[in-house]
């Protein structure tokens, strides 16, 4: 790990300018002597002080990043505009026993907030129904059919999670028949939608400082206001109380799906919900992370890497609301059926993912290669479903904004994913603002948009020059990372001292670490296709270490680490202690290398 100094985070990492996945190898910058001034006010490990003070946690907040605390990062759920208009007509609604309903967004974090949202007011004794409109047929958001269809059964109050926030033609439907109330976070053009309430961290008028919360949080905020709301009025008189923090696994897993930062509340709230999901409590959960072999204390990565693709592979080309009903569900055995539909629409999705991912991969070659700021990738037939999973896959080879969209009768329908630092979302928006899309909207890092296959070329152009800054950057992002080991010390312990920093995710990444001249004695493919490379390694002073790297089917990384044996290496990964059959080992999951 590098001193602190000014010249650190230009420093080449082991030398290494270019790796076999073409990224430069740089040091996280961190001060040294606050990492040390941790280290002995906690009385931990020097490496646990140095990783925290690369986070730009200081001596008085590193005891509660360590052990996140609910209680001391929760804010007054009153802060968030229209949040006691939203629990007081919620509350009456309770009291009055009127019927509810819940119009949920299709994706992970619209399936657990509209899950959270129907079990909360179920448990104070409302009748709740729930919708999740198509991906195909209906589109993201409230449309007025499905509103007007909602009012005919009898709903008095529908309640908008993750979805809402631009959609004041459509819930207009309900007007005269039922209240409304949006429970939202995407970023607004303009004012809130004429509705009873609107809580939204990312309205403009809102000055809560919370726009970094996902739908399934501000929903859970919401619960906590409701019952306040219920308290206050004597509702729960001569009555338990159902309760909340049993709700955090749901939390936990939209905060982590919808890639929102891991620091200060949400932190909280996914460490506490990690610790009910332990538990396996909610049959609809535990019966997901065993289909998807989850077996070990459940994790963020399980969060993001098992439950995420699942979850998000109902709205994607399954039924859309099979991933909320799912969560609901209270019945082991028919928890588990639905499960391994879930993975096996998720099977599916991969089916078609990978059949547009070569084809567009080919496409944004020739178009970075071109010299395209923005990589706007079409396809005739592309499934709407996977084109935001292919986007980000283009973005990530060619650290470029990447948009790719399907082509159906003459409309493109697309998805983008963005580098830090450039706001796709933004750009999105102007071009539709600009006559050039049917639909465009989103934030910074994502974006979605629809436009005439007549007008791609304008489109092209439009947000080429919006972004043009994107055509400075490297082929391939920098590789960020912490720390150099040798095979000897990346052992147990030290992956343990690691884990302390979890969980980790987006605002708290893993630290990476450059395993410094490794020798690979044995390597296998594994798994599925034999997609997985699974390593043995030996140190040149001795010691030995095992590893794998994922999503290793080919390309130079996979010919390197299936290359000649015995050839000394540095290897770049994320060092993880695991625990299989009862027995604790290391194992580093391998990102990156380079001849040493």
């Amino acid at each position: 790990m590098p001193d602190g100094g000014p010249d650190a985070a230009a420093e080449a990492v082991l030398g290494v300018t270019r790796s076999a996945t073409g990224r430069r190898w740089v040091w996280r910058a961190g001060d040294a002597r606050t990492g040390l001034a941790i280290a002995q006010r906690l009385a931990v490990p020097e490496l646990v002080g140095r990783l925290l003070a690369a986070r730009g946690v200081g001596v008085e907040g590193a005891a509660e990043f360590l052990e996140p605390r609910l209680r001391a990062a929760m804010p007054d759920p009153s802060c968030l505009r229209d949040m006691d208009r939203a629990a007081a007509r919620l509350a009456e609604a309770v009291r009055a026993g009127e019927r509810v309903a819940v119009f949920a967004d299709y994706d992970a974090d619209g399936a657990c907030a509209g899950a959270l949202t129907t079990r909360v007011l179920r448990d104070l004794g409302a009748s709740v129904t729930h919708y999740v409109p198509d991906r195909i047929k209906e589109g993201y958001g409230p449309n007025a059919p499905a509103i007007a269809a909602l009012c005919d059964a009898g709903a008095t109050l529908i309640v908008c999670v993750d979805c809402g926030i631009s959609a004041a033609a459509a819930l207009s439907a309900a007007e005269g028949r039922a209240d409304v109330v949006v429970l939202d976070h995407h970023k607004a053009e303009g004012p809130p939608p004429p509705i009873l309430a609107t809580v939204n961290p990312n309205r403009l008028d809102c000055d809560s400082g919370l726009g970094f919360l996902c739908a399934g949080a501000i929903c859970f905020m919401t619960a906590v206001a409701l019952h306040r709301h219920l308290r206050k009025a004597g509702h729960f008189e001569g009555r338990a109380e159902p309760p909340l923090l049993d709700l955090l696994d749901l939390v936990a897993t939209a905060t982590v799906c919808d890639v929102m930062p891991l620091t200060g509340l949400n932190r909280a709230l996914v460490a506490q919900g990690l610790r009910v999901m332990a538990r396996r409590g909610r049959p609809g959960i535990a019966a997901l992370l065993e289909v998807a072999g989850v077996k070990d204390v459940p994790s963020a990565h399980s969060l993001g890497f098992a439950l995420g693709p699942r979850l998000n592979a109902s709205g994607r080309i399954g039924e859309s609301d099979l991933a909320l009903r799912l969560l609901l569900e209270e019945d082991p055995l028919e928890a588990r059926a639905m499960a391994e539909r879930l993975d096996g629409t998720n099977r599916r999705r991969q089916e078609v993912e990978a059949g547009v991912m070569e084809t567009a991969l080919r496409l944004a070659e020739a178009a970075a290669a071109a010299g395209d700021p923005v990589l706007l990738i079409v396809g005739e037939g592309w499934h709407p479903g996977v084109v935001g999973i292919v986007a980000g896959r283009v973005k990530e080879r060619f650290n470029r904004p990447a948009i790719v969209a399907g082509l159906a009768d003459g409309l493109a329908k697309g998805s983008g994913r963005s580098v830090p630092g450039l706001d796709l979302g933004a750009a999105v928006i102007a071009a539709r603002q600009a006559g050039l899309l049917e639909t465009g909207g989103g934030h910074a890092m994502a974006a979605g948009l629809s436009f005439r296959a007549g007008r791609l070329e304008e489109v092209r152009a439009f947000l080429s020059e919006r972004l043009a800054r994107a055509a400075d950057l490297p082929g391939a992002a920098a590789l960020v990372v912490e720390g150099t080991l040798t095979v000897a010390a990346a052992n147990t312990a030290m992956a343990e001292q690691v884990a302390r920093l979890a969980p980790f995710g987006t605002g708290n990444e893993e630290p990476v670490f450059a395993l410094r001249h490794a020798r690979v004695v044995r390597a296998d493919r594994v798994g599925k296709e034999g997609a997985t490379i699974r390593l043995f390694l030996e140190g040149e002073g001795g010691g030995r270490l095992k590893a794998v790297c994922f999503r290793a089917k080919e390309g130079p990384l996979a010919e390197l680490l299936l290359g000649p044996r015995n050839v000394p290496l540095h290897l770049c990964g994320v060092l993880r202690a695991e625990s299989w059959n009862g027995e604790v080992s290391t194992c580093l999951h391998v990102q990156d290398a380079a001849p040493a």
